[in-house]
């Protein structure tokens, strides 16, 4: 058997990127994600996020794949937040996410720009920073889950 190790970073966002994950409760989701993709067999190797999105650097085994992993994730966090009633109303994510390929050279700095995402944030919004890659990278959109 071949040897496969493929870096993602993975990004999703709240429905509407509403600004429902307070420090608090981003700590108890964070922690849950990470806790069900260990009990699923998909290593993360870091998680953080900010009010209305989530950052993931994921180590992608060859039989996983990115649309799988995502509605793993995604599909049973957003049925956790909602069992315990994290919020007041019916929480969601986005259907749509954000997947880029890393090197094993940059996964450093994509742990580095992970971990600091609420200092990031107080000086450029999701919304802004997400525009700036699309039209730097000459994306069209996210690539749909």
């Amino acid at each position: 058997m071949g040897y496969v190790k493929i870096w993602l970073h993975v990004v999703w966002t709240t429905k509407n990127t509403e600004p429902f994950l307070t420090q608090e409760i981003r700590r108890d989701v964070f922690t849950h994600i990470r806790e069900n993709a260990d009990l699923k067999g998909i290593y993360i190797d870091f998680i953080n996020g900010y009010l209305d999105h989530v950052h993931c650097l994921i180590s992608m085994r060859s039989d996983q794949s990115i649309d799988k992993i995502l509605t793993l994730l995604k599909g049973e966090s957003s049925y956790w937040i909602n069992k315990n009633r994290l919020f007041r109303n019916k929480f969601s994510w986005q259907e749509d996410y954000f997947a880029v390929s890393v090197s094993e050279s940059a996964v450093n700095r994509v742990r580095d720009y992970t971990k600091n995402q609420e200092e990031h944030h107080k000086k450029k919004s999701f919304n802004d920073e997400y525009q700036e890659f699309m039209r730097k990278y000459k994306f069209d959109a996210f690539v749909l889950g």
